[in-house]
C-alpha cells in the first residue's frame, strides 16, 4: 500500500484511501463506544462540533489512570530500539530545547476499536478550563479500512512530557472529546481530522495546565505556507534507516522536523485544495495529533498552533502526489489547517467543560 495513505496516529500500517468530502454539519453530544446515526443534536452556529463523553466521573477517570501503567504504555508497538547513533535533521530529530515546549506537548494513549493499546500526540492549548487539548480526530474516533463504522476509542489518557514512560506532571484522562461531524461520518475526510479533547484532573487534582506549566496559543485561518515545526511521538520512522530505533522514534521520546510548509493537493489528477500542509518528515505512526506551530520560538519554547499532524503523503514541491523514487518525490507529513469555520467550534464546545 501507498505511505501516502498511512494514517500517523493508530496502528503502525492502518491504511486508508482518500476521498476527501464536504458534507453537512449538526452539533451532538453522545455517550458510549460507536458514533450512531441517531444522536441527540442540539444546532450550532457557523458549523458544529459532535461532543463525546468518555470518563465523565472521577471513578472513571481513575480507572483510565489505572489502566495506564508505565509497563503497558512501554509495551506500545514500537519499532524495536537500537543503538544507532543521531541522525538530526529538518527530516526528524529529538527536541533538546526549551523544558516549556515539551510541557505542553504529550504523547496520547488510548485502546482502539480492536481493542490494541495504541498512542497518538496532543499539545495543551491555552483554554478557559485549562485543562484542553487538541488533537487528530482519527486518536479519539476511529473508523475501518474504508472510512466507516465509527467508533470512539477507549481508555484515553494524556501524559504532558512524557519521556521514557516518565510522567513529570501526572496522568490525565480524557473526559470529553469534540470532533466534527463530517469526520464522524467518513475517515476519509481529511480536511476535518482535528479534535479538541477536555482532560481531568491528576491523581493529585491538578488541572493539566497547571501542572504542567505551560500552554500553545491557537491559531485560526493563518497563511498555510510559512515556516513552520512539527512536533509528534512518533513510534517509527516512515523511510530512513538511520532513524530507526531511535528514542524519539520509538514513541519514547518528542521529536520535531522543521522547514517551509506545502500544500498537498491530493491523490488523482485534478488537484484538490483542502487546505493541508507539512513539511517533509520522517515521523511515522504515533506522530499524528502532534502540533503544526507558525512563529515558534526555539528559545521560550512558544508558538502557535496552526493545524495537526494527520498523515504522510508522497509529493512534489508542487504538491502533486508522486511515487519514489523521482528527484522531485518527498515524504511530507500533513494535516488540516486550522480555520475559524471548523476548529473554532471545537474549541468552544469543549474550552469551558
Amino acid at each position: 500500500m501507498k505511505d501516502s495513505a498511512l494514517r500517523v496516529g493508530g496502528a503502525l500500517a492502518a491504511v486508508t484511501a482518500m476521498t476527501l468530502l464536504s458534507l453537512p454539519t449538526a452539533v451532538a453530544t453522545t455517550t458510549g463506544g460507536a458514533a450512531a446515526a441517531g444522536e441527540a443534536t442540539a444546532r450550532g452556529a457557523a458549523t458544529s462540533a459532535v461532543v463525546h463523553s468518555l470518563a465523565p466521573t472521577a471513578a472513571d477517570e481513575k480507572v483510565v489512570r489505572d489502566y495506564w501503567t508505565p509497563a503497558r504504555m512501554a509495551a506500545v508497538p514500537a519499532e524495536p530500539p537500537s543503538d544507532r547513533p543521531p541522525a538530526d535533521g529538518p527530516d526528524g530529530a529529538a527536541w533538546r530545547g526549551s523544558a516549556v515546549l515539551s510541557a505542553s506537548v504529550g504523547r496520547l494513549f488510548y485502546t482502539d476499536r480492536d481493542g490494541e493499546d495504541s498512542s497518538c500526540t496532543a499539545t495543551l492549548v491555552a483554554a478557559a478550563n485549562r485543562s484542553t487539548v487538541v488533537t487528530a480526530a482519527h486518536c479519539t474516533l476511529g473508523h475501518d479500512l474504508l472510512g466507516d463504522d465509527a467508533r470512539w476509542n477507549t481508555n484515553q489518557l494524556f501524559v504532558p512530557g512524557y519521556r521514557d514512560t516518565a510522567a513529570p506532571y501526572g496522568t490525565f484522562a480524557v473526559r470529553l472529546a469534540a470532533v466534527h461531524p463530517a469526520w464522524v461520518k467518513s475517515g476519509e475526510n481529511s480536511p476535518y481530522d482535528q479534535a479538541f479533547l477536555t482532560l481531568g484532573s491528576n491523581a493529585s487534582g491538578a488541572r493539566a495546565a497547571e501542572a504542567a506549566g505551560s500552554t500553545q496559543r491557537l491559531g485560526y485561518d493563518r497563511p498555510g505556507g510559512r515556516p513552520v515545526q512539527q512536533f509528534g511521538y512518533p513510534r517509527a520512522s516512515a523511510y530512513k534507516e538511520a532513524h530507526q530505533g531511535r528514542p524519539e522514534f520509538t514513541g519514547k521520546r518528542l521529536a520535531h522536523c522543521w522547514g517551509p510548509a506545502r500544500e498537498f493537493l491530493g491523490w488523482g489528477d485534478v488537484p484538490r485544495r483542502e487546505d493541508q500542509w507539512g513539511v517533509r518528515c520522517d515521523m511515522g505512526g504515533g506522530s499524528s495529533g502532534g502540533p503544526r506551530m507558525a512563529g515558534f520560538n526555539a528559545s521560550t519554547g512558544k508558538g502557535t498552533v496552526v493545524g495537526v499532524n494527520s498523515m504522510g503523503a508522497r509529493m512534489t514541491t508542487a504538491g502533486q502526489s508522486c511515487e519514489s523514487p523521482t528527484v522531485d518525490c518527498h515524504r511530507y507529513l500533513v494535516g488540516p489547517q486550522f480555520t475559524a469555520r471548523v476548529t473554532q467550534p471545537l474549541f468552544m464546545a469543549v474550552q469551558n467543560s
